[in-house]
């Protein structure tokens, strides 16, 4: 998968208006997932992810502690432009699904293990949670 046709996938699951909205959504939730995964986790992410979304994870993961409210509400901090943490919400549970798609099995199962049991909103595995 290229990095215009994950881009373009997220915007078309989103409705949002143009792939530079869809494009600052993928970065935002890429940006703060970085914060989240601890260690070399980060950077075995991002090996995986087409073109310069590589680039937008670390290295070296950050294993910051916080729940996943907290992480939508970075992400529309992020993402900036007015984006309500709801938003921020749909766009990341898109993005996953997108992850879930561009990643190997093992690389999936890799860094979903890395989350804790409310980020199962996040990954879609659960019912919808109301946020």
């Amino acid at each position: 998968m290229q990095e215009h046709e994950f881009v373009s996938a997220v915007k078309e699951s989103l409705s949002l208006p143009d792939n530079q909205s869809a494009e600052r959504a993928v970065r935002a939730t890429l940006t703060v997932l970085g914060q989240r995964l601890a260690g070399g986790e980060a950077k075995d992410l991002a090996s995986q992810l087409p073109g310069g979304l590589k680039d937008v994870l670390p290295a070296e993961g950050g294993g910051e502690r916080f729940g996943v409210d907290t992480f939508y509400e970075r992400i529309a901090e992020q993402e900036g432009d007015g984006v309500a943490v709801a938003q921020a919400r749909q766009h990341a549970r898109a993005i996953a699904k997108g992850l879930e798609t561009a990643l190997t099995d093992g690389e999936w199962q890799n860094f979903t293990s890395q989350l804790p049991q409310d980020f199962q909103d996040f990954l879609g595995t659960e019912p919808v949670q109301k946020h």
